[in-house]
Order: structure tokens, then C-alpha cells, then sequence
């Protein structure tokens, strides 16, 4: 299992100590497996993007009109946390319908 997320967040950070044998990722260091982000935004489409995040709000009308997966690979904070990924199968944020689904994987 794979958790993609920044080191710095709160969330990300929660989940990995729920998943503690999952292999965290920083995308701001490690970035996202350009195929990987491309069945994550097939999956999760527009969701994808944090558009409440504070780089989103840093992005000018013509950066945010950018197609999604332009916008996370130069941009990968944008990203909405965590991503996480074992397999075929893909989760996104840590609510309690994703902890339910991932509650015994760790």
C-alpha cells in the first residue's frame, strides 16, 4: 500500500498512523507516477484537485484553467489528500468511509 500526501499534513499524517505499514510518498518531493495520476483523475475526476487548498488560491484564471492532470504534475500540492493506493484499488482523503474501507489494511 502507498500513501501519497504531503508530509506536512495533518490528514496525511492521521492516516499513516492508521496505516502504518504503508509507504508514504511526498508529492512535493516524489511527485505522482504520471500513469498513476492519470487512472486516479479517470477514478476521481474533478475531485482530484484541492480547490479549497491555498496553492489553488495562489493560481491565476489562466493556471486554473489548465487541464487537471497539467495542473497536478506542476503543481502536486494541489492534489486533495491523501491518495492511496494498493493494487488496482484507489482511495481519496481519509473520511470515515474511506477508513471503514481500509480499517484492518493497515
Amino acid at each position: 500500500m502507498i500513501l501519497y500526501g504531503l508530509k506536512t499534513c495533518d490528514t496525511c499524517r492521521k492516516a499513516m498512523k492508521v496505516l502504518d505499514t504503508a509507504t508514504f510518498r511526498d508529492v512535493r518531493t516524489d511527485g505522482v507516477p504520471v500513469p498513476l495520476l492519470s487512472r486516479a483523475l479517470e477514478q476521481f475526476g474533478a475531485d482530484l484537485v484541492n480547490r479549497r487548498s491555498t496553492t489553488w488560491r495562489g493560481l491565476t484564471p489562466e493556471q486554473r484553467a489548465q487541464p487537471a492532470q497539467a495542473l497536478l504534475q506542476e503543481h502536486p500540492s494541489l492534489m486533495k489528500r491523501p491518495l492511496i493506493v494498493q493494487g488496482d484499488e484507489m482511495w481519496l482523503g481519509w473520511g470515515g468511509e474511506v477508513q471503514t474501507a481500509l480499517s484492518g489494511r493497515g
